[in-house]
């Protein structure tokens, strides 16, 4: 009698070992990934990926140029990998444990003995960490599915996308709008002159705070125009008060949304509705292929435009004056500040697939695209 007390002890202590706190089967994050929200809100990339061959951009802002490139730390970011829950079994010579995970989220842990005359006996152990379990899943599944994907609407062959148009009040240009997903996009960069406010910066004049690609108006009718982000926040105030206030070297606080320079019933897009525009067309990490024109990128950098945005390398305007990367870049303001100095954009890059937010000198001109409010 004492040997087979001393037995059952010991397989009571195996069974609450095996009954453990076990998380195998939450929703985790792989430690290390930096994936969030808005990856580079924290201001820990501040300067934009450039291939070996590229130009190094100009900027006066040291917090624009310290740190690592974004496009080489983004290609590095871990999506969330969800694990499914699975029973599982440990045997025992003579007894068994076995635990499993029902469908709402609660867990239980059974043991079965068998004694030398052939009769058994079980027992069946709750597991208390059944509710970290489920709010845990819960959580990231629910971050993870607030937007669907929006079903791929363009093949070589086939154009199955909702389109719109989009005429501007102010100077009577019209352009074409697609839905994708919940969202309605500009499919084309705006090309409103916005001139009458004079760029000064360092020694740097120009009679206009937005540009053609080489002061060439061809280049406008290809591209649409470049814009400063105080250009583009409508700093001065002369069609909405929203961004009234939001330039270089000053800290504002915008109220959302931001018409900024864009027409009527448009804004321009914050970092969150960047954000969703990526999860719309599969992710960040194959986005710059889904929003890039198929034609145009140099170096093969050719996207497959799946969602009719039809992203062009429109190249940038420097704060010195001088115009670059056409052909190899496609750069969008967004209405959410970074600094003083610095404010937050949409990148993609020839060589890469990805789409990505940086952050970099208000001075810069960059392309604007609107989104309907």
């Amino acid at each position: 009698m004492a040997l087979m007390r001393f037995l059952m002890i010991g397989f009571v202590t195996v069974v609450l070992v095996a009954c453990g706190d076990d998380d195998s089967s939450f929703a985790t994050r792989p430690s290390g990934d930096s994936s969030s929200a808005c990856e580079d809100c924290d201001g820990s990339s501040s300067s934009k990926a450039m291939s070996s061959d590229s130009e190094t951009r100009e900027s006066s802002s040291s917090s624009a140029e310290s740190s690592s490139s974004a496009a080489s730390s983004s290609s590095k970011d871990v999506e969330p990998v969800e694990t499914s829950s699975s029973s599982s079994s440990v045997d025992f010579s003579s007894s068994s444990v076995m635990s499993s995970s029902s469908s709402d989220g609660s867990s239980s842990c059974s043991a079965m003995s068998f004694s030398s005359d052939g009769s058994s006996s079980s027992v069946t152990i709750e597991s208390s960490s059944s509710s970290v379990k489920s709010s845990s899943s819960m959580n990231i599944e629910s971050s993870s599915s607030e937007i669907d994907s929006a079903a791929l609407c363009k093949t070589e062959t086939e154009d199955d996308c909702e389109y719109g148009t989009l005429t501007d009040d102010r100077d009577g240009q019209t352009y074409k709008t697609v839905k994708i997903g919940d969202q309605w996009w500009m499919a084309e960069n705006l090309n409103y002159a916005y001139i009458g406010v004079p760029f000064n910066y360092d020694g740097y004049t120009s009679d206009s705070t937005s540009w053609c690609y080489d002061n060439d108006p061809a280049k406008c009718s290809k591209y649409g125009r470049l814009y400063t982000w105080t250009a583009a926040m409508d700093s001065v105030g002369t069609w909405s008060t929203n961004g009234k206030g939001c330039g270089y070297g000053k800290v504002c606080s915008p109220t959302y949304p931001v018409r900024g320079i864009c027409p009527e019933g448009w804004h321009l897009p914050d970092t969150t509705e960047w954000h969703t525009l990526f999860t719309a067309v599969g992710g960040k990490s194959t986005a710059g292929k889904m929003l890039k024109s198929t034609s145009g990128w140099n170096s093969s950098g050719n996207g497959t435009d799946a969602y009719a945005f039809l992203a062009l390398p429109a190249g940038y305007r420097g704060i010195n004056g001088g115009f670059s990367r056409e052909g190899y870049d496609a750069d969008f303001w967004s209405s959410t500040e970074y600094s003083s100095y610095d404010a937050y954009y949409m990148y993609l890059i020839y060589d890469y697939d990805i789409a990505n937010l940086n952050n970099d000198n208000k001075y810069y001109g960059f392309s604007v695209r609107c989104l309907k409010d």
